[in-house]
């Protein structure tokens, strides 16, 4: 799983790629059963509001380094808001969509990563498999455009 030592902390980060034409929406899997970039999250993590920034530009930023994407083919959507509480303290999750016509599938899988839809996801962790479903109805339930 791609890691960068100047990431903001403590983050994770969901990408995602929406296809207007066909209406699918993919997710990034990463190894490990894992659906959060760049780590998995500690055993018992749970949703709970967090006071952390939202510094998701930050991670935006530090996701297309690490896949060595363009710029222009990340962008962070700040409407999702999501946090966790763990025992270690706060993560603040982010949501990121990959805007190019096809997903990067390449560098995705060049990272260890591949795309699936939500269809696909049975048997990931619940807390994720929740903020992934989240992620499908503010896109997918009409709010896209916005994401």
């Amino acid at each position: 799983m791609p890691t960068d030592a100047t990431a903001p902390a403590p983050f994770r980060a969901i990408l995602c790629h929406f296809d207007s034409y066909s209406a699918a929406l993919n997710f990034a899997c990463w190894p490990e059963r894992c659906l959060l970039w760049p780590s998995a999250l500690p055993e018992g993590a749970a949703l709970g509001p967090v006071s952390l920034p939202r510094n998701g530009e930050a991670v935006r930023q530090a996701m297309a380094q690490a896949l060595a994407l363009p710029d222009s083919e990340l962008v962070w959507a700040p409407d999702y808001d999501q946090g966790l509480q763990t025992a270690e303290g706060e993560i603040r999750v982010h949501l990121l969509r990959c805007t190019a016509f096809e997903p990067p599938a390449a560098a995705l899988e060049a990272a260890g990563g591949v795309f699936k839809p939500i269809s696909a996801l049975r048997g990931y962790p619940p807390v994720e498999l929740a903020l992934v479903r989240e992620v499908f109805n503010l896109i997918v339930g009409g709010a896209g455009h916005r994401a």
